[in-house]
């Protein structure tokens, strides 16, 4: 969605393998006045690459520049989440307002159970944000309240709604908040913004 290429790009790879520090690898993104690190197609065996503690070792080289370390993990709980949640300090779930999203909530919160007791015992759920939300619909009211009972306490207030310019923005490279900074969805996630930063301590 940032209109970058991570072919031929140094990153996640490179710093496992030992062939470039943290500092070498991390691309600062001058447009949107972001830091970022890839995992590229050059990883081809995450089994490998991935194992033990190497991601917990980036983010500790990463803690010494930065406030804010958002690992953004695939939607599947393979070895390079386990790794992430076992680097991290807590989570963030986006879960789409779908009766099939909650299926998976389950086997989440049990792998992060596991990630807690075995590996990473200060790991702790940060929020739920609801994503496609569509408030006129039943089945979304429906599986509001089942998140929220199986996350009391933990749900954002605010909700993402859906939005044909949040669906059409990664089609042209860019951020929502550089594609259309005054649709529904850019200001669902600027609230969503602040009501995150006004709970940090």
């Amino acid at each position: 969605t940032l209109g970058i290429s991570v072919e031929g790009e140094k990153g996640i790879y490179d710093i496992v393998k030992g062939n470039k520090t943290f500092e070498e690898s991390v691309k600062y993104i001058e447009k949107y006045n972001l830091y970022l690190l890839v995992c590229s197609s050059a990883v081809a065996d995450p089994s490998e690459t991935l194992a033990s503690d190497a991601m917990a070792k980036i983010v500790e080289d990463a803690r010494r520049n930065f406030d804010y370390v958002i690992i953004d993990c695939p939607p599947s709980l393979g070895l390079i989440t386990i790794n992430s949640l076992t680097a991290s300090d807590t989570v963030l779930v986006p879960i789409q307002c779908e009766y099939f999203a909650l299926e998976g909530l389950s086997q989440l919160m049990s792998t992060i159970r596991q990630v807690k007791r075995l590996y990473n015992p200060h790991i702790e759920l940060e929020g739920v944000l609801q994503t496609m939300y569509d408030g006129r619909l039943n089945l979304t009211q429906q599986v509001v309240t089942e998140i929220k009972k199986f996350f009391p306490n933990k749900v954002y207030k605010t909700t993402i709604p859906r939005n044909v310019r949040l669906s059409e923005a990664p089609s042209f490279g860019e951020p929502i908040m550089y594609y259309d900074k005054h649709s529904k969805g850019a200001l669902a996630y600027d609230a969503f913004a602040d009501e995150f930063l006004s709970q940090q301590k």
